[in-house]
């Protein structure tokens, strides 16, 4: 099987998952900040729930996204980028995909060291990848922490820099990801 030939615009199918897994982190983040300072309460478990929810379905959005991209690779870069944008927004993407995957295992290894199940949609139970183990626990969750804000710094340059070659570079960048904003239609 040949490897594909890159196009000019991401596909469908990438652009969807772009975006599914864009609004998902949207709602998981805040989610996640909100719910922590609850106090201990049934509504308090329930959003939890819904947290966990989330994010294993970015975890397993994000696995569909990186097959998706092995056989059907990022187009070339805009004309006329110079190549240090080209290397930075290479290694954000990457950066991105690894924090995508590494913030909801984080969260699955620490609900597993702190001994909370992560039963998906409430029907399907995951297995726990660690043993109960509170200083572990609470570790994970320091490092849960901090991926969860570096990933938020990286989707605000990631944007900032989407707008910047939309309203001052005026390319079609941010038209590969949003098709009706493509300025060479």
């Amino acid at each position: 099987m040949s490897p594909a030939i890159p196009t000019l615009g991401y596909t469908r199918s990438a652009i969807a998952l772009h975006w599914l897994i864009a609004v998902l982190i949207f709602c998981a983040f805040p989610l996640g900040i909100y719910m922590a300072d609850l106090p201990f309460s049934p509504g308090r478990l329930k959003l939890y729930s819904y947290h966990k929810w989330i994010g294993v379905t970015v975890f397993l959005l994000a696995i569909a996204r990186l097959l998706w991209r092995l056989r059907h690779p990022a187009p070339p870069p805009a004309a006329g980028l110079p190549a240090w944008q080209h290397v930075a927004s290479v290694a954000t993407h990457h950066l991105l995909y690894v924090l995508i995957l590494a913030v909801p295992l984080s969260g699955w290894l620490m609900s597993s060291a702190k001994g909370f199940q992560t039963v998906y949609f409430g029907i399907l139970p995951l297995p726990d990848l660690l043993d109960k183990n509170k200083e572990l626990g609470d570790l994970l969750l320091q490092v849960h922490q901090v991926l969860n804000f570096t990933l938020g710094a990286l989707v605000i340059t990631h944007l900032t820099a989407a707008l910047k070659h939309h309203f001052i570079d005026r390319d079609e960048v941010l038209g590969r990801m949003i098709p009706f904003l493509d300025r060479k239609k």
